[in-house]
């Protein structure tokens, strides 16, 4: 991304739980990227996956970035606001047209659904009620991109996702699809996700490759932060669902918020010093030298 170029990101949340740490790191990371790099921040709520969606989730993510001391420049300004002008249920009919041209690709999608004796899936007719639908990508099939973060890199998409859903069984269209669309949209180039999420990456570049109208989304216009992962004391990636207390999730850390500005200033090699505040950690990222593959230049 040459100097130039106006950087946009996103914090990009789903409320299907409390955020726990790792969330909370990703959002204080992406902003930190972004405002150094003097760019645009949109808050963007993902909840298609309307089944886990509880309110209390939702005005978690609102609490959780009060509590942080961050902010964004475009979106939602709360739980009511979210849902009546910013949810991702109004952007169906975009997701929808996407689906139609990828399902028009020869040998691209299939349907599949579950056969009524509980056995694998059976592949069905793309219009069969209740049938997903799965994007076929071919053996041996390699993304190639530089990470800004981690460098070099080469996912082997036909080995990781070899049938990934596009479209769920509900008819609705599935996370890989609907976030291309949604960062086309925003014209998201700066996208800051946890290092488990690579192949998605991958999955989402091959995808938006098949169709002209979403080519935009690539490598050479986007830079993607792929962070480390942070873990609990057994070495397990933290998550939603068994994080603790599960009715609480970050804001109850006992540490306060200096827990997520530490693990910040740990992943990007700043003095521990700087993870005492938001603004120390921004003041010392500005000045200090960190690896060149882990910011945007």
């Amino acid at each position: 991304m040459s100097a130039q170029s106006t950087v946009v990101s996103r914090l990009a949340p789903t409320p299907s739980g409390y955020l726990h740490l790792g969330n909370a790191v990703n959002f204080v990371l992406t902003w930190l990227l972004t405002r150094r790099a003097g760019g645009t921040l949109y808050l963007r709520i993902d909840d298609l996956d309307r089944a886990r969606l509880r309110p209390a989730y939702l005005d978690n993510i609102f609490r959780v970035i009060d509590w942080l001391g961050i902010d964004y420049d475009h979106g939602p300004t709360g739980p009511d606001d979210f849902l009546r002008h910013h949810s991702q249920l109004l952007h169906l009919p975009e997701y929808n047209r996407v689906l139609r041209r990828l399902a028009l690709q020869p040998g691209l999608v299939r349907a599949s659904q579950r056969t009524r004796t509980g056995g694998p899936e059976a592949s069905v007719a793309l219009e069969t009620p209740g049938a997903a639908w799965r994007a076929h990508v071919p053996a041996g099939t390699e993304i190639g991109f530089v990470d800004a973060w981690q460098g070099e890199t080469s996912v082997p998409l036909g080995t990781l996702m070899p049938d990934f859903v596009i479209r769920k069984k509900d008819g609705v269209a599935a996370y890989q699809v609907a976030s291309v669309v949604d960062d086309l949209r925003l014209g998201t180039t700066l996208i800051v996700r946890g290092l488990d999420l690579q192949p998605s990456t991958a999955a989402q570049l091959w995808l938006a490759a098949q169709l002209s109208e979403t080519a935009g989304f690539k490598a050479s216009r986007i830079a993607f932060h792929h962070h480390p992962l942070l873990t609990n004391e057994a070495g397990q990636k933290l998550s939603k669902s068994q994080q603790l207390p599960v009715d609480a999730g970050v804001l109850a850390q006992h540490e306060g918020k200096q827990a997520v500005f530490r693990a910040v200033a740990e992943m990007l090699k700043l003095p521990m010093a700087a993870g005492e505040s938001l603004t120390m950690l921004q003041s010392a990222l500005a000045g200090w030298r960190v690896p060149p593959t882990a910011l945007p230049s």
